[in-house]
């Protein structure tokens, strides 16, 4: 078995299934990650990753101008800023 046959596996549809077993999504990260426990670090660590860049939009301030327009806070006072308010 060598290099070829090696890449080769990484698109078949027995690693994807394999993958979906372990409950990961995205197989194109995983490319020449031979080991299991490898493959759920790595998981883990690109859902951590993905929580902490995911915005609450709960939390997110929102203000409108004087026409209506809704816009966070930042892109409100940025304008307002810029005089275009």
């Amino acid at each position: 078995m060598g290099r070829r046959a090696f890449d080769k596996h990484f698109n078949e549809a027995r690693h994807v299934y394999g993958l979906r077993c372990l409950g990961i999504t995205n197989t194109t990260l995983f490319r020449d990650i031979s080991h299991i426990d490898e493959a759920l670090r790595l998981w883990e660590r690109i859902q951590k990753e993905e929580k902490r860049n995911k915005v609450d939009e709960g939390t997110v301030v929102q203000m409108e101008d004087a026409e209506g327009n809704v816009m966070p806070e930042k892109v409100y006072y940025d304008l307002q800023k810029q005089g275009l308010l």
